[in-house]
């Protein structure tokens, strides 16, 4: 969000907390119960953060989500910002690790032979979700990014498949 910031602009201390605050209260955390923006008003107001800066902040980590992506309001270039920043998260060697960490927390397998099930694996979750994150970005220097992160990989899924023998 930093990197975002220092070529796009806004306002460094909201960018700053929405960042760290975005997901203390993700769903997958708490039944299925999104309570960032809860949580964020609850930290802050305990800093003694302006009740306008809470506003900003619980109103980006409550929109940003992809989750949420049909029925998010529009954020604040704050907002798209640090939105950017999370999706990016999502991309490269880090999204990766990520990706198969979250497959072994939950007993998903990163690929399956012959899915003719179509059940849930990491790689189905590159192509699913990962592979679509660039074309949602709001700012340019996150596609750019993107763009590095997605082709690496792309050529960690290329190897993988070799390694495998089969082609992509």
């Amino acid at each position: 969000a930093g990197e975002i910031h220092c070529e796009v602009g806004g306002d460094a201390f909201i960018i700053t907390l929405a960042a760290w605050l975005h997901d203390v209260g993700d769903a997958k955390f708490h039944q299925g119960v999104e309570l960032s923006a809860q949580f964020a008003r609850e930290i802050l107001a305990r800093l003694d953060v302006s009740s306008e800066v809470i506003d900003q902040v619980a109103h980006i980590v409550d929109n940003i989500s992809f989750r949420k992506s049909a029925q998010a309001a529009k954020l604040s270039l704050e907002g798209q910002i640090v939105q950017d920043a999370d999706r990016l998260d999502a991309l490269g060697a880090i999204g990766i690790v990520r990706t198969i960490e979250y497959g072994a927390a939950f007993e998903q397998p990163f690929y399956i032979l012959d899915n003719h099930e179509n059940l849930p694996t990491g790689v189905g979750h590159f192509y699913d979700k990962l592979f679509k994150l660039r074309e949602l970005l709001n700012t340019e220097p996150a596609r750019h990014i993107a763009e590095q992160r997605e082709s690496f990989m792309r050529d960690f899924l290329k190897q993988f498949f070799d390694e495998c023998g089969e082609s992509a």
